[in-house]
C-alpha cells in the first residue's frame, strides 16, 4: 500500500505563493505517477499537475505558466510550487498516488486565496 498526506497550505493574498508538499510512504517502487488534483466548494475536483515516474510531468492549462510540480529522487515527496495565486485558485488540494492499478490519495490541504 501507500499512504500520503500533504501539507503547506494556507491563506495568502493574491499574487502570493504557496509551497504545498506530498509526503509519500509504503511501497514506494510501485508508485507510477503522483497527481496534484484540487476541488472548490460545490465544483468537480479537477486535475492540477501530474508527475510520472520517467519525470514527465503535465499541467492543466488553468496552471500553466504559474505552478511547478517536482519531486525528489525516490518519491518520498512531492511538490507543488504555486506562484502567482488568484482567487480562483482556492480549493482542498490533494495529491493521489498510482500504485499496481490502484489510486492512493491524501486528506487534501486547505488553500484559501484572498483578493
Amino acid at each position: 500500500q501507500v499512504q500520503l498526506k500533504e501539507s503547506g497550505g494556507g491563506l495568502v493574498q493574491a499574487g502570493g505563493s504557496l509551497r504545498l508538499s506530498c509526503a509519500v510512504s509504503g511501497r514506494l517502487f510501485t508508485v507510477s505517477a503522483v497527481r496534484w488534483f484540487r476541488q472548490a466548494p460545490g465544483e468537480e475536483r479537477e486535475t492540477v499537475a501530474t508527475i510520472t515516474r520517467d519525470g514527465d510531468i503535465y499541467y492543466s492549462d488553468f496552471v500553466k505558466g504559474r505552478f511547478i510540480a517536482s519531486k525528489d529522487h525516490s518519491w518520498n515527496t512531492v511538490y507543488l510550487q504555486m506562484n502567482n495565486l488568484k482567487p480562483e485558485d482556492t480549493a482542498v488540494y490533494y495529491c493521489n498516488a498510482l500504485s499496481t492499478g490502484t489510486i492512493y490519495w491524501g486528506p487534501g490541504t486547505q488553500v484559501t486565496v484572498s483578493s
